[in-house]
């Protein structure tokens, strides 16, 4: 208790008494500006094909995408990233760079509708189009040959780049993948499209629906743990974001995002260019068994999960919500 002479005591559940004073000291508020909705679309299929890990998200045809899209747009939702599926993979990931593949095409069909009133992001790594399902070419040995892998990431953004793409994406965790794209952009001619960069990347566990998604197996059962950054270690992930700075990065990304909320935080601490988190297919499905149970209220934990990711200093969110979201807050 005070006394006299003393300040009064202060009691913080003063300003938690309605929700007025709530809205009005809030300190983190999401809006449909920060979100970017991940959309698949896949070659040759008549319909959408339900991807049954990750309820409420589709593999598109270029037809429900552009649907999509344009339902975005109406909400206010600012970005997509688009990952593209195709009808053929190969060792080489040869369908990544055909400027008639389908991320190509989804991209003109998706700006003949919607124009400039959505940024399109792409999502710039080999996974979904080698028939072995890692992230860049192999070598003799088997292993990912970093720097082959990059000539080819230098094919394909620019590939996306004359299709239309205002961001391309690598999210492979090759070293030096942003300076090889950002000169291989220059040089092309497209010095106006920006690189979003998947600069702390986690060899994670919560991946597992995305490649349900996208229809991915790696070969032989392996992982990315090679060149992945290992989920133990905070200060090293520091270190591939600065060079991703450095090399001429214009947004960087943390990804996944909720486990790894003490690096999204550090990383706005460090670096001055935009910052983005992934709340990827992991985080998302469980919500959605959760509340399929019975067990979560699905959009308050929706919302609840994307205010965490903000408040750690994530600018961007890229969340397979936010179309949902984008209608709740617009309620």
């Amino acid at each position: 208790m005070s006394s006299i002479g003393s300040f009064p005591e202060r009691r913080p559940r003063r300003l938690r008494r309605t929700p007025a004073l709530r809205r009005l000291v809030a300190e983190t508020e999401i809006s449909v500006n920060d979100l970017i909705a991940p959309l698949f679309v896949k070659e040759a299929i008549g319909q959408p094909n339900p991807v049954s890990s990750m309820p409420g998200v589709v593999q598109h045809t270029l037809e429900s995408l552009v649907k999509a899209t344009s339902e975005l747009v109406t909400l206010g939702v600012p970005a997509v990233v688009l990952f593209g599926i195709p009808a053929h993979r190969d060792a080489t990931g040869s369908g990544a760079t055909d400027p008639n593949g389908i991320v190509p095409l989804a991209l003109r069909a998706v700006r003949d509708e919607v124009g400039d009133s959505l940024v399109l992001i792409t999502d710039c790594c080999l996974d979904e189009y080698t028939d072995h399902g890692h992230c860049g070419l192999l070598d003799a040995s088997g292993r990912v040959a970093n720097d082959a892998t990059l000539e080819r990431y230098s094919e394909m953004a620019t590939c996306h780049a004359a299709a239309g793409a205002d961001l391309v994406a690598p999210s492979g965790m090759m070293d030096g993948q942003v300076r090889a794209i950002r000169s291989s952009l220059d040089a092309e001619s497209y010095p106006d499209v920006g690189i979003l960069a998947y600069a702390a990347k986690f060899a994670s566990s919560f991946y597992g629906p995305f490649r349900d998604a996208v229809d991915v197996e790696i070969a032989g059962g392996g992982d990315r743990r090679s060149y992945q950054e290992d989920p133990a270690n905070g200060r090293e992930a520091l270190v591939e974001v600065a060079l991703d700075v450095a090399e001429g990065a214009d947004m960087v990304m943390v990804k996944p995002a909720l486990p790894y909320l003490d690096v999204i935080s550090e990383v706005r601490r460090r670096v001055d260019v935009p910052v983005a988190a992934y709340q990827v297919s992991g985080e998302y499905a469980m919500v959605k068994a959760a509340a399929g149970n019975g067990w979560l209220d699905e959009p308050a934990v929706a919302l609840e999960s994307l205010v965490a990711i903000k408040r750690a200093g994530a600018g961007s969110i890229l969340t397979y919500f936010a179309r949902d979201i984008a209608r709740e807050l617009g309620r």
